[in-house]
């Protein structure tokens, strides 16, 4: 991920909100979990938005949630990837 692109990153930032709506507890009982779709960025563009939720360090820790946006399974290298932790306790960055 290169970081240069607001149009992706606005997306991947704006999913990653809607994915920290899940609590820990739930969450703790089907990690390592993630999902995909194809979707339509900010800016018009065909996209592909992939969610991760894996345990950071170990089994029954922090879980670690990454949301990837991208334009395609050629540019992936060219997406955006943003992250943050989900504790028992709440959500801090990653």
């Amino acid at each position: 991920m290169n970081g240069a692109d607001p149009d992706l990153l606005a997306m991947a930032q704006d999913e990653l909100k809607r994915a920290l709506t899940l609590q820990w507890r739930a969450l703790s009982r089907i990690v390592p979990w993630g999902d995909s779709f194809e979707g339509i960025s900010p800016g018009g563009r065909d996209v592909i938005v992939e969610t991760a939720y894996l345990w950071r360090d170990a089994p029954g820790g922090d879980i670690l949630c990454e949301v990837t946006v991208y334009g395609g399974e050629s540019r992936f290298d060219a997406g955006e990837k943003v992250s943050a932790v989900i504790g028992k306790t709440g959500v801090r960055t990653a």
